[in-house]
């Protein structure tokens, strides 16, 4: 069984450390809680699937008329949590693929879903820090694959209304490279 992913994301950072307190109450998950721009809180839950759910389910309950968002993601691919965490290691080579959203929870969905539509590497996902609310996926790989990626995740973003931009760089300048480390 794969591990899951969960995000609330709500308009108070007095009320984000209460929704996380709940999640935890309600489900043995790992909890991280982010403060986003302007001034709300993302709660990260990881943990099995049904763990997740029902923290989740308790998180949004607890929030209220402040959650803004939620999702849950079971079988996540595994380069989502680290380049959520920003720990991905670039590699300065092939080509770049990048996703901006409207929103976090559309560039979870949106790295998960390009992660899986091709064999490309997840470099980066930028959460709504000096973004304005806004998410980006950074991906790497050959430039077929990174644009079959990029195509997957954007058509869905499209349609929801969810896509700022979506460009694939075939051989970025070794300075563009400098500038994701």
């Amino acid at each position: 069984m794969g591990i899951a992913i969960g995000l609330i994301e709500v308009k108070s950072l007095a009320r984000g450390l209460m929704v996380a307190d709940s999640c935890l109450k309600a489900a043995p998950v790992d909890v991280k809680i982010r403060t986003t721009c302007p001034g709300k809180s993302l709660i990260i839950l990881t943990g099995e699937i049904g763990a997740v759910t029902s923290a989740v389910e308790h998180g949004v309950t607890a929030g209220g008329i402040t959650v803004i968002s939620s999702l849950i993601l079971g079988n996540l691919h595994p380069d989502v949590l680290p380049a959520l965490a920003g720990v991905a290691a670039v590699p300065s080579k092939g080509a770049l693929g990048v996703l901006e959203t409207f929103s976090v929870t559309a560039a979870i969905k949106a790295a998960d879903t390009a992660a899986k539509a091709a064999v490309v590497e997840l470099l980066d996902i930028r959460l709504a820090y000096g973004l304005g609310g806004k998410g980006v996926v950074i991906i790497t790989g050959g430039v077929g694959a990174v644009q079959a990626a990029i195509n997957a995740a954007a058509q869905p973003l499209k349609e929801e209304g969810e896509l700022v931009d979506a460009v694939v760089i075939p051989s970025p300048h070794p300075e563009v490279w400098e500038q994701l480390k």
